[in-house]
């Protein structure tokens, strides 16, 4: 399934009063390295909106937490597609630092039609199914550093 690379520098308000990273910015890391990820196949979630009214909300997220991360590390996230069902997307996040894999998780996206204040999954049609299912990797040209 279709991958992508991103890169995060640690800053230091992404730590606690212990100096390491406090663990809600996994979670939204998820959500940047998640939409980098749409990017990196055309299908940019604001595209996505203004064109076809679709959006992807989280459902469901899970991290498991293996080592520490620090001010000023810079952590290489990969997401990949570790499932891909009739209505929802999920993206499987590894991190690492050095090589070594600091934590891994997954985010469960839906494919959803929002019509006004009106929300409905709805079916992957088949050429974006191609597109998240080809064996493809992509790395970022830049690091992206949080602000």
């Amino acid at each position: 399934m279709r991958s992508n690379e991103i890169e995060i520098l640690i800053n230091w308000g992404d730590t606690d009063k212990a100096g390491i990273v406090y663990y809600p910015n996994f979670f939204k890391w998820f959500d940047i390295a998640g939409h980098q990820f749409f990017r990196s196949c055309d299908l940019a979630p604001q595209r996505l909106e203004d064109e076809s009214s679709i959006i992807l909300p989280m459902m469901d997220t899970q991290c498991t937490f293996k080592k520490p991360l620090y001010y000023d590390d810079v952590v290489t996230i990969t997401t990949t597609v570790e499932e891909l069902n009739a209505k929802t997307i999920k993206l499987g996040h590894v991190f690492t630092r050095d090589g070594i894999e600091i934590a891994s998780g997954y985010e469960l996206r839906g494919w959803v039609l929002q019509t006004g204040n009106h929300i409905k999954a709805v079916v992957i049609p088949d050429e974006v199914r191609s597109i998240l299912s080809a064996n493809t990797h992509g790395k970022m040209s830049k690091s992206i550093f949080n602000a």
